[in-house]
């Protein structure tokens, strides 16, 4: 199992040059991953928070490290344009040197970061949007001349280049809900998912649901990820997620203070 270090964009954490400085001592102390939200606008309960924008701090993250894994968990692909996000990863992934995991899916239910800023809310269109984007995305990483025709997404025989550092592709993590089958079907045709209960955050997923969505996908390898979001710190026994199948452990911290101890302390290996 491997470790990284989990941080929003938002409130005290929303400063590119912070995150950069929080992910430099993350790699010193061991971790092996550091990956931030993607939100443009967040107001819960009516509160506007302060954000950054994901891409600006992940560009200052790969030049502040040069071990660790990074990346946005997880995009909303439906509310970006797919070309631009094409160009941004391949850019991001030569940055970084070829360490960027691209986290994609439909995004959250907060109306202001969505509704608010005129994107569609309605997740079946959402999901429309985001099966459509990744083959452009993907299309376009592949650096040959590309065409797409879609319900969403229209690409006229366009070259990108240059190619990604990674080969044969950035691995993809697809977000959403277990024990619901489609985002599950959705991860099983890229490289991992990021799963979280039809409760979340107020319930995390069990190593009895990860046995059984490892089973479900049938892949291996393949990653699967834990957030701790949402709860205080660890469950009792992290050997028992490794066993069912969890390949990458996701530390939050919710706070300035509390990331600094949980990045020094080093991951719970």
């Amino acid at each position: 199992m491997k470790f990284a270090v989990y941080l929003p964009i938002a409130r005290e954490f929303a400063d590119a040059r912070l995150l950069a400085d929080l992910a430099r001592e993350a790699e010193e102390a061991g971790w092996d991953g550091f990956f931030v939200w993607d939100h443009i606008a967040l107001a819960p309960r009516g509160e506007p928070w302060p954000l950054a924008d994901p891409w600006v701090a992940l560009s200052a993250i790969a030049v502040a490290t040069k071990r660790i894994r990074l990346g946005p968990m997880v995009t909303p692909l439906p509310r970006r344009r797919p070309a631009k996000v094409a160009r941004e990863t391949v850019t991001l992934d030569h940055l970084s040197g070829g360490r960027l995991v691209l986290g994609v899916g439909l995004g959250g239910a907060d109306r202001s970061d969505f509704a608010a800023l005129g994107e569609d809310p309605d997740p079946r269109i959402r999901a429309e949007k985001l099966d459509e984007a990744l083959e452009v995305v993907t299309g376009l990483w592949r650096g040959e001349p590309f065409s797409f025709e879609g319900k969403h997404h229209r690409i006229e025989e366009a070259t990108f280049l240059p190619r990604p550092l990674q080969e044969p592709r950035i691995p993809i993590w697809v977000g959403g809900v277990w024990p619901r089958r489609a985002p599950a079907r959705r991860a099983a045709r890229w490289d991992g998912m990021f799963p979280v209960s039809t409760e979340w955050p107020r319930e995390r997923l069990t190593p009895d649901d990860y046995r059984e969505l490892k089973e479900f996908m049938g892949r291996d390898p393949f990653d699967l990820a834990f957030t701790t979001w949402g709860h205080e710190g660890e469950p009792a026994d992290i050997g028992a997620y490794e066993e069912a199948g969890v390949t990458w452990w996701l530390q939050e911290a919710q706070t300035l203070a509390d990331a600094r101890r949980r990045i020094a302390a080093g991951p719970p290996r």
